[in-house]
């Protein structure tokens, strides 16, 4: 099959399937796996649809998770060009969308293979998880204005099965836009720094003292602020187990694994 992947997480869908070598062309921010011999297709909120059109692609995944993708799609439909859509929200969803990737791919086998492994590594935080106190974390994807996860979305789970709660879980909706002053109001112990696009070393959480009534926040205090990778926090596939792995180690060293970075899923 002649396969374009449109957005990271897909792209990190084939690569946990063996389906890179299929891969035709890619978005300019899919990092993972390195595929630097492929064609970059632009940024993924405004691909040129011309350059999809003339690789003949058998199927393009794109995804809803990212917001302003529609215009991808429409494009797509217009075209005639052989598309899946995505749109995960839970690790459950992330789940069906792997095996729904294997069913139209040829690779139920390993889909399988891969969603039994993803399953027991949940299950085996759940039951580590369940030894701890819940701390409250603050998600910050953006500063200005601020966007951070509700409850309809993975890092809710990832949270809970890290031994913590996300502070805005109580709102149903995937993304929260709200304010400095809101955020301080919900009393956070921990603040989770993984702004969408940027890297860890280009973030300044100096600046967050900076931020009315913010030097009083316990978290800001202790400088409990933890600057995480957005590519294992904000992309929907099976790569959140990395950043679990690696946020329950750090909230609660004593109980759960040391953060190995080795592959949860290999």
């Amino acid at each position: 099959m002649r396969l374009i992947s449109i957005c990271p997480s897909n792209t990190e869908l084939l690569a946990y399937l063996d389906l890179t070598s299929h891969l035709v062309g890619i978005d300019d921010y899919s990092d993972w796996p390195p595929l630097e011999h492929l064609p970059r297709l632009g940024p993924d909120l405004s691909i040129r649809i011309d350059e999809v059109e003339a690789l003949k692609p058998d199927l393009v995944l794109a995804s809803l998770s990212v917001p302003g993708m529609e215009r991808n799609i429409e494009e797509l439909q217009k075209r005639n060009i052989p598309h899946v859509v995505y749109q995960p929200n839970s690790l459950a969803d992330i789940h069906d969308n792997l095996l729904h990737l294997g069913s139209l791919t040829g690779k139920e086998a390993e889909a399988k293979a891969v969603g039994e492994k993803f399953q027991s590594f949940i299950q085996l935080y759940e039951e580590y998880a369940k030894n701890v106190q819940p701390v409250r974390l603050y998600w910050e994807w953006w500063p200005k204005p601020v966007f951070t996860p509700g409850g309809l979305n993975w890092l809710t789970e990832i949270s809970s099965l890290a031994g913590g709660s996300n502070v805005y879980q109580h709102v149903d909706v995937a993304s929260v836009q709200t304010d400095w002053d809101d955020v301080y109001n919900q009393q956070p112990d921990h603040i989770c720094l993984a702004w969408v696009g940027v890297a860890t070393d280009k973030m300044k959480p100096e600046l967050l003292s900076k931020r009315p009534n913010w030097p009083e926040l316990e978290a800001v205090r202790l400088n409990r602020i933890h600057l995480l990778e957005e590519a294992l926090f904000c992309r929907p596939s099976p790569r959140l187990l990395f950043g679990l792995k690696k946020l329950a180690a750090i909230l609660h060293p004593h109980i759960f694994p040391e953060n190995d970075e080795l592959d949860p899923l290999r």
